[in-house]
C-alpha cells in the first residue's frame, strides 16, 4: 500500500463543510438560516422565546401538559414552566422504559437586568440601575442601542410586557463611555476594570417636567411610563426588565455566510431542537426538547436545568405508561445543545488549534467542558461518543469535535452535567461561536443547519 494510500486509509481530512454541499442542500441551509433570524428577533430573552414556542408548538398539534393525562404513541406534548421554560416531547412508538431522546438547550443570554429600584436622577440625567447577568466583558456594553424589554406584575394585579426600542419608531436606550481626551486614568486600568458594573447605567432621558421641585426628569420619565404602561415607581418591585442590544440580526460577510446577533449562545441551538422535534411525527422513541433558563448563571431556580420541573414532566409521562422515572432515565440519552467557542485568527494564542471548533466545520462534539482540571463538566464515556458518532455519520450530518480553549485558559459549563445527574447519557454539541457573550456574536449559517440536523437524528436514533 503507497503512503498517498495508507493516509487516506489511516488519517481524518477536515474539509470546510460549505464545499461539500449540494445546490438543493445549500437553499434549504438558507431558508433554515431566514427562520431562525426571524426567531431570534422575536425571542431576545427567555420569557420570548417560551413564549414563541408556545405558540408555534400550538400550530403543529402539542397540547398543553396535564398531570395524569395519557402519553400514547405520536401525542405531542408540552410543558410550559412559569413562562420562562419549557419542555416539549412527542411520545414514540416504544414504550419510556426502553428511554427517550433527549436535546437540551437554554434560552437565557448575557444581558443587563433592571435593578429592583432602578429610576434616579442625577445632574438632570434619568437613568436605571443595572445588574449585568452572567457572564460578559462590560466595557462591549456602552455606547450601543439598547432595547427595553420585560414583565411588570402591575400594584393593581395586572401583568404587562413591556418592549420598547426595537421599532424603527421607538427610541432606543444607552450607556454612556468617557471620551478619549479625558480617559488617560482609565486607559490604564486593566480591560476587567475600564468599565465598572455599578457605571452601566442605562440612560432613559434628560428633558425635565416644567414646575418647581426636583427630579423633574425622572418624573418626566415616570410619566412616559405611566401614560404607556399605567407604571408607578413602585411597580419595578415587581417586575423583569432586561436592557439587551437593540436591532434585527443581520447577514454578516459579502458572501452572506454568517449571521451576527445578539443571544445565538444559547438560542441557536435552541432553535435547533425545536425545529427538528416539530419535524416529527411517531419516533420510535420518545423524543423530548428542553429549553431551559438560568445556564449563565449556574442553572438554579425553578426554572433551571437543576430544577425538578423536568422531573415532573417526565415522571407524569412515565406513569401514563407504568413505568418508572428511574428507568427511563437510565436507558435514555441526552445531546446537551450548547455553543462552543470557534477558533479566532485574532487570538489563536487562546486555543489548542488541535482541539477547537472552526467556521463552517459542522455541529462541534464535546466531549467536555469544565475548566482547568474540567472542574464541573460533564466528561463523555468512549461509549457516549461512539453512539453520536455513528449517529451523525448514518444521518450525513457534518460534525467536528471540540474543546473549549487551552488547559488552564479558563473554561466553562453547560447543562449537561445536569442531565447526566439523572443517570442520563450525555454529550455536549453546538455551534461554535465567534465573540461569544459579546453584544453581537457570530456564527455560520452551515454549522447552524448541522446543528439542526445533528438533533433530529438524535432524536430519530
Amino acid at each position: 500500500m503507497t503512503t498517498e494510500e495508507l493516509r487516506e486509509q489511516l488519517l481524518m481530512k477536515p474539509v470546510n463543510g460549505l464545499t461539500r454541499l449540494t445546490e438543493d442542500q445549500t437553499a434549504e441551509m438558507n431558508a433554515y438560516c431566514r427562520r431562525y433570524m426571524d426567531f431570534l428577533d422575536q425571542a431576545k430573552t427567555e420569557r420570548e422565546a417560551t413564549a414563541w414556542a408556545v405558540r408555534e408548538a400550538e400550530k403543529r398539534g402539542f397540547q398543553p401538559f396535564i398531570p395524569g393525562m395519557d402519553a400514547k404513541p405520536g401525542d405531542k406534548i408540552y410543558y410550559n414552566n412559569r413562562g420562562k421554560a419549557i419542555a416539549l416531547a412527542v411520545v414514540g412508538a416504544k414504550p419510556l422504559s426502553e428511554g427517550a431522546n433527549i436535546c437540551a438547550a437554554h434560552v437565557d443570554s448575557p444581558r443587563l437586568d433592571i435593578k429592583p429600584t432602578p429610576l434616579y436622577e442625577d445632574t438632570e440625567i434619568a437613568y436605571f440601575k443595572t445588574h449585568y447577568y452572567g457572564g460578559i466583558k462590560k466595557y462591549q456594553w456602552p455606547t450601543i442601542p439598547l432595547a427595553l424589554h420585560g414583565t411588570v406584575y402591575r400594584k393593581d394585579g395586572s401583568l404587562i410586557c413591556v418592549h420598547i426600542g426595537e421599532d424603527p419608531a421607538d427610541p432606543v436606550l444607552m450607556v454612556s463611555d468617557l471620551l478619549p481626551h479625558l480617559a488617560a486614568d482609565q486607559m490604564q486600568k486593566p480591560l476587567a476594570k475600564g468599565i465598572e458594573g455599578e457605571q452601566l447605567n442605562v440612560i432613559l432621558g434628560t428633558a425635565p417636567l416644567s414646575g418647581e421641585g426636583s427630579d423633574l426628569v425622572k418624573l418626566h420619565v415616570m410619566q412616559l411610563l405611566n401614560e404607556k404602561y399605567g407604571l408607578i415607581e413602585s411597580d419595578f418591585q415587581s417586575a423583569e426588565l432586561v436592557a439587551v442590544p437593540a436591532g434585527k440580526s443581520r447577514e454578516v460577510g459579502l458572501d452572506r455566510s454568517l449571521i451576527g446577533a445578539y443571544g445565538h449562545d444559547d438560542r441557536v441551538c435552541a432553535y435547533a431542537e425545536l425545529e427538528a422535534l416539530f419535524a416529527l411525527e411517531t419516533p420510535e422513541k420518545t423524543a423530548v426538547c428542553v429549553l431551559a433558563d438560568k445556564e449563565e448563571i449556574g442553572s438554579v431556580g425553578v426554572s433551571g436545568m437543576q430544577s425538578h420541573y423536568f422531573e415532573h414532566f417526565m415522571g407524569a409521562l412515565c406513569d401514563a405508561q407504568g413505568v418508572k422515572l428511574s428507568d427511563c432515565f437510565a436507558a435514555s440519552f441526552c445531546l446537551s445543545a450548547d455553543v462552543s467557542n470557534a477558533f479566532d485568527p485574532n487570538f489563536p494564542e487562546t486555543c489548542d488549534k488541535r482541539n477547537n471548533a472552526f467556521v463552517n466545520y459542522g455541529v462541534a462534539i464535546c466531549k467536555y467542558t469544565g475548566s482547568r482540571g474540567k472542574g464541573g463538566a460533564s466528561d463523555a464515556s468512549a461509549e457516549a461518543m461512539g453512539h453520536v458518532r455513528s449517529t451523525l455519520d448514518k444521518a450525513g450530518v457534518i460534525w467536528q469535535l471540540a474543546t473549549l480553549g487551552k488547559v488552564d485558559q479558563g473554561g466553562g459549563g453547560t447543562v449537561a452535567a445536569y442531565m447526566a445527574n439523572r443517570n442520563i447519557v450525555t454529550v455536549d454539541a453546538g455551534v461554535p461561536v465567534l465573540s461569544m457573550h459579546a453584544p453581537m456574536e457570530l456564527v455560520s449559517k452551515l454549522d447552524c443547519y448541522e446543528t439542526m440536523l445533528a438533533c433530529k437524528a438524535i432524536y430519530l436514533a
